[in-house]
């Protein structure tokens, strides 16, 4: 079946000599790997690698048979040029991070454009602001509205957070997060991108960061540490 879609680039892995792998998040069809022949070519019919870096917006047109895990992209074009994210130092690590967290997050083969209008909005907000240095942890919580494990705070006055049930409690437990971080925690929550960056120490990044990992972990089956976390965690130092 052929299909028209925005797309959101996850990952792309170098194939042999000239070709890529390519997870993106479908606005159409949710997750789909792409395989993408001749990317590393000169000849003017190539699918360009350029177009499959972390987080790039694409408007694809591809051939989705569904019946094997790769797919096939007959035509591709940029959704949404970058401005700074490509080139600014600090807002291409936190990408790289985002992407492989997205792609270790988002598992469904089915389509959910709520949440990809979810991210496609906040990418492009990213794009196009300074002083995002608290945006990866607001990013992080605001996504788990969409993965249906945001948490209740419906008792304000409770000490602990339960990381497993996503609940505020007042007696701790080993799932729990202590009280320091349970005030952090709810800090963040507060959070507003439009607030001062500087609300968060890079020591309070780095905690809640680490929180935030664990969190998902005990949500999202086989999530996996992104392997660019220490990179992001020393770029905040």
């Amino acid at each position: 079946m052929l299909v028209k879609t925005k797309a959101i680039v996850f990952s792309a892995i170098r194939y042999q000599e000239k070709s890529l792998i390519v997870k993106c998040f479908t606005e159409q069809a949710g997750v789909k790997t792409y395989f993408i022949r001749n990317a590393f070519s000169k000849a003017k019919n190539a699918q360009n690698r350029v177009y499959f870096q972390p987080l790039t917006l694409l408007e694809i047109e591809a051939d989705h048979k569904n019946k094997s895990n790769l797919e096939y992209i007959k035509s591709v074009s940029l959704g949404h040029p970058y401005h700074s994210l490509n080139i600014d130092y600090v807002k291409n690590v936190m990408g790289i991070f985002l992407a492989e967290f997205l792609s270790n997050a988002i598992k469904e083969e089915e389509p959910n454009k709520q949440l990809y209008s979810f991210i496609e909005t906040a990418l492009l907000w990213f794009d196009n602001h300074e002083g995002s240095a608290n945006f990866h942890l607001y990013f992080i919580l605001e996504l788990t509205k969409y993965l249906g494990f945001y948490f209740d705070d419906s008792d304000e006055k409770s000490f602990y957070f339960n990381a497993r049930e996503g609940v505020f409690v007042n007696q701790f437990n080993p799932d729990c997060f202590n009280e320091e971080e349970t005030i952090l925690l709810r800090k963040l929550m507060r959070f507003n991108l439009t607030d001062n960056e500087k609300i968060f120490s890079a020591n309070e990044r780095r905690n809640l960061l680490r929180l935030l990992v664990s969190y998902y972990q005990k949500h999202v089956v086989n999530f996996k540490e992104p392997n660019s976390l220490n990179v992001l965690i020393e770029v905040f130092s």
